[in-house]
Parts: structure tokens; sequence; C-alpha cells
């Protein structure tokens, strides 16, 4: 009997991934559930009383400032670099690609910490928008750059010989075939900066996030706090949908692999190229050498020098512990759920699809409180255990694996399984023969994302992590509370340091090629 599931869409999807695919969205579902019911608590009268307070308008009007700033910023940056590194023949390259995803191995709250110990000069709004820009730009270029790549060069030939000029070529033909990896990317860097707090707490911004965490300090499980995250989840809802809008029945593929025949590259002016690598130079200074600089300066300045270091090893141990099988875990759940969805039509599975992005907006604690709360009711054995941490990452940072493998999963056609098939493969081994390959460089891209943001993760893990169990951002927010700042300069230098080994092994082998 045939194992294949008969859809709408795109292709065949088989059945025994089915499952898989449904596992994600029920623990997206979760935090969904525990944020509503908390905020029923507070009642109708208490919930329009917390809504319309000044205070409340004041972090909206916040929180939609940067949100939309850092993604429009971050957005265009990662288009020209993209652009300058995969269409364009500039020298360096390769080295070109790796400044473009160095900020990964630099985590928010690190670089603001940085720029914030030198002066009160880059804390406020604009020191957070231009700070969290230079760090969301490779969550944006990654998918753009893949989408690039794995183009089909036919249409982009056939509009060049029609007369179109180079630019309107772009505007015309590239960006729309890329248009659902940028609007993704988009889509994720909005959502991430809504739940953003640590970099935040160290700009002096005030945002909801800020908000719900001083409302759990106050009041540990407050209604008020739910209500905030509930704003949260309904300022993703517009964009969620105007990214599903962006890739609305668009077929981006064909039945042969157009990265095989890659478009020649575009010879730049001698000043053009000169411009081009001064704007990668400049932009490695600000998102990493600037804070790396001021890291080598706590490191040898400061009454805590020294202090804490026999805690090294055993944070760097939880920090890789935690991180790879996390990222496994998360690119194996979310290649299903993108599969599904691509090759499906129908409410159901796009809303499947889309509630991880939704809940990406929300705080880590609150996804931590909401696993704390289900797992003490209904699984009280998982508690303080290693697999809920696991949970939480999954929940957090589903939509980078999504992002990353749907800019792949887009340019494969499904009827190349369809061939498969007729030759007698089962649909099982006709995915992982044909499909599989052709998305390589999207898992690549997948796991170098989550990787890195799993390193740097600190609100899930401090409240989740099993007792004694300690990670190297955990210890640097530790030491920093404490105002010990060159004490916690080690555990954010071992951080960089490690991060920048997944950058290596994930992303500049995948951007190599072709």
């Amino acid at each position: 009997m045939s194992q294949t599931l008969t859809i709408r869409g795109r292709g065949n999807f088989p059945v025994v991934l089915l499952p898989l695919a449904a596992i994600p969205a029920g623990l997206a579902a979760l935090p969904v559930f525990y944020v509503v019911m908390r905020s029923s608590d507070a009642g109708v009268s208490g919930i329009f009383s917390e809504l319309l307070r000044p205070a409340t308008l004041e972090l909206l009007a916040n929180t939609l400032i940067l949100a939309g700033s850092v993604t429009l910023l971050s957005g265009a940056l990662a288009i020209v670099f993209a652009w300058a590194t995969e269409r364009c023949a500039l020298p360096f390259r390769g080295a070109l690609r790796v400044i473009a995803t160095l900020p990964l191995a630099m985590p928010a709250f690190v670089a603001s910490y940085a720029w914030a110990s030198l002066g009160p000069w880059f804390q406020g709004m604009a020191g957070a928008i231009l700070i969290l820009t230079l760090n969301c730009v490779p969550l944006i270029y990654l998918p753009f750059a893949a989408a690039l790549k794995g183009m089909d060069p036919a249409f982009e030939e056939a509009a060049r010989t029609l007369g179109r000029s180079r630019w309107q070529t772009f505007a015309a033909v590239t960006l729309p075939q890329a248009a659902p990896a940028l609007g993704a990317g988009a889509l994720l860097v909005f959502s991430h900066m809504l739940a953003e707090f640590g970099a935040l707490s160290f700009l002096q911004v005030q945002t909801f996030t800020t908000a719900i965490f001083q409302q759990y300090d106050i009041q540990f499980d407050s209604a008020a706090a739910a209500l905030l995250s509930s704003i949260l989840l309904l300022l993703c809802l517009p964009v969620v949908m105007m990214e599903l809008r962006l890739r609305d029945n668009r077929r981006l593929s064909r039945l042969g692999r157009g990265s095989a025949r890659p478009l020649p590259r575009i010879a730049l002016s001698g000043s053009a190229a000169a411009a081009a690598l001064i704007g990668f130079a400049l932009f490695a200074a600000l998102a990493v050498g600037v804070p790396l600089a001021t890291l080598f300066y706590w490191l040898v300045t400061g009454a805590s020098a020294g202090t804490g270091l026999e805690r090294l090893l055993p944070a760097v141990w939880g920090s890789l512990s935690f991180s790879l099988p996390g990222a496994l875990l998360t690119t194996a759940l979310a290649l299903p759920l993108v599969l599904l969805a691509m090759r499906r039509g129908g409410a159901a599975v796009s809303l499947a699809e889309r509630l991880p992005f939704i809940i990406h907006g929300l705080p880590g604690l609150v996804i931590a409180l909401a696993l704390v709360f289900f797992a003490i009711r209904y699984a009280p054995w998982v508690y303080q255990s290693w697999a809920l941490v696991l949970v939480a990452y999954v929940m957090l940072f589903l939509p980078q694996a999504q992002s990353s493998i749907r800019a792949s999963a887009e340019l494969v056609s499904p009827e190349l399984e369809d061939v498969a098939r007729t030759l007698g493969e089962s649909p099982l081994r006709a995915f992982a023969r044909v499909t599989l390959p052709n998305l390589i460089p999207g898992l690549g891209a997948s796991l170098a994302l989550v990787t890195l943001q799993l390193m740097r993760e600190l609100t899930a893990t401090l409240l989740l992590a099993p007792s004694g169990v300690s990670t190297l951002a955990t210890e640097f927010w530790s030491y920093t509370n404490e105002r010990a700042f060159a004490a916690a300069a080690p555990f954010a230098a071992v951080l960089v340091i490690v991060s920048g080994v997944p950058v290596f092994l994930f992303t500049l082998r995948g951007l190599r090629r072709g």
C-alpha cells in the first residue's frame, strides 16, 4: 500500500513524517493557552484598565519603533550584503561571507553590555536600534543568500534578453523569487525584537518585554504580565499575515536544479569594489570589533578581574550540551512542518506553520513559565530536567529553523520526487534520495542559526535548567547583575569564541559551495 498523503499543493507528503509535523505545532500552542488563561485572571475590568494605561501605550510605541526600525534596517543591509557576496565579483568573497555572519557569534546582550560600558551615549532607543540592527543582519542574510545561490538563473537571463536593466531585473524577477526567504527572515527579526530583554536591560530601553520581567519580579506569575504578553502575540499577527501574502501561491522551482548553473558574477569598478570592501570592514568593526575590544579591556581591568574562573569550563560544557542537541532536535522537527505547509493547503496547516512565529514574540520567561505550569500539573517527572530545557529551545527557536529550511525548499521541485516514484521508489526513499540532498544548504543554515542562538539563550535556561547546571550566558548574567563586569568578561569572551565554531562548520562551508 502506498504510504503517501495526496494533498492539495505541490507534491506528496510521506505519511511517516506527519506525526513529526504535528509535534512542533502542538508545543507552540501551549504558551498561547497559558497566556490566555493567566490573562483571564485579571477579569474584564482589569484587562481594560491595564490596556488603556498611558504607560502601556508608551510601551507599545517603544516596542513598535524598536522592532520596525531594526527589521527594516537589518533587512536593507542583508540584501546589500547578500547581493555583494553572491552576485558580484568581489575579492575575498569567502571572508566577506564570514563577516556578514559574524554577529551570530556575538550575543546581543554581550554587545549591548560592551557598548553601554563605553558611556551613556549609546544607551536609549537610538543606541538600541544601532546595536540590534548590527546583531540581526545574519538572520536575514543567511536565508536570503541561500535563496540567491539556489535560484534558477533562467528567469533572470530571460529578463535581461528582453531588455530589462540589471536593477529592473532585480526588482521584477530576483526579489520576487527571494521574497519568501526575505519575508521569513524579516518576520524572524521582528518577532525576535518583540521578545528581546537582555540587550534592552543594558541599554535602558523600556518595552513590553522589560515590563513583563518587572511584573514577574514584583509579583511572580502575575496576570498583568500575562496581559502584556498577549499584546505581544497580537503584534505578531499582522506581520505573519503579511509574510504569508508575500509567498502566497508562488512557484519558485523548476524540474532541474537551478543552482547547478550559476549566473556570471557582476564585475564592479575599482571605486565600487573599494566602497563595498570598506562597507564590510565598517560593519565588522561596529558589530564585532568594538564589543571585542571592550571585552579585552574588562579582561585586564577591574577589581573583579580573575574572579570565578573555576566556573568557566563547567559553563562551556553546559552551553554545548544544551545547544548542540537542541539545534539538532529543532531542525529535525522544523523540516516536516515546513514540507507539510508547502505541500498541503488549508487554514489548519497554515496556522500550524505560523504558530511558532507568533509565539517567537514572547519572552523566554513566558515560554518557561508555561512549561513549568503544564509540567507540574501533567508531567512532574520532566520538571527540572534536560528534556524540558530542550522542549523550551524548540519552542523558542523553531522559526529560525523554519526560515532557513524553507528558503531552500521553495527552490526544490516536488515533481522530482514524482519521477522517482514512477521508477519504483517508496515515498520516504524518494524524499531521502531526491529532496533531502537539495535541502542541505537550508539545513546547514538552520543548524548554524539555532546552535548560535541556543549558545546565547538566557531567560528560559535560568528558569528551567537542572540545579547545579550553568551555561556561559547564565554565568555572564549572574556576574553582570552583581556589577562584576571584569569577572563577567571571560564568560562573554569564551561565548563569542565557542559560538564562532558553528559559524565555520555550518555557515562558511555551505556558503563557499558554488
